[in-house]
């Protein structure tokens, strides 16, 4: 992302910060948004880094953390360290005796979408470079992708 486009982001931000602040609902959507950021990185320094970067804190509820992963091997894993995670939260300040791990398959995923191919059709001299080439190739593989390329082109 470019530096001017981070900027014009991260300014349209502050007035939907500053409209959340400043009612009864939004104060407590941004408490909880800070709540768990906090305990999000809490939890970072309780886990191998490998690790840490693939789970997500998604709910706190009394003395239960609920957290997110992206598949089984990671909640396999995570699950091995949650009694040991849990101890480092509470010497960090947070009551949390248990921690449930919880997978979240979308969020392995990108969402990014694949830029548009732009392609250039092939010119009469090309075509007819390939129709050359078809008849000189054996029959296989090549010959019919070549003969499939013809036909795309062509229509």
């Amino acid at each position: 992302m470019s530096g001017a486009s981070h900027r014009r982001s991260r300014s349209s931000a502050v007035p939907a910060l500053n409209w959340l602040s400043h009612t009864p609902e939004g104060a407590h959507l941004l408490q909880t948004v800070h709540e768990l950021l906090a305990a999000q990185a809490a939890l970072s320094g309780a886990l191998p880094p490998a690790v840490a970067r693939q789970v997500r804190v998604a709910r706190i509820d009394g003395q239960r953390m609920t957290v997110l992963v992206p598949g089984p091997a990671h909640a396999a894993r995570l699950r091995q360290l949650t009694t040991q995670a849990a101890r480092h939260l509470q010497q960090q300040g947070w009551p949390i005796d248990s921690i449930v791990v919880r997978i979240d398959a979308a969020m392995g995923r990108t969402w990014t979408q694949k830029p548009h191919k732009e392609a250039e059709p092939l010119g009469t001299q090309a075509l007819q470079s390939f129709a050359e080439l078809q008849h000189q190739v054996s029959p296989g593989p090549l010959a019919d992708a070549i003969g499939r390329l013809l036909r795309h082109h062509r229509q």
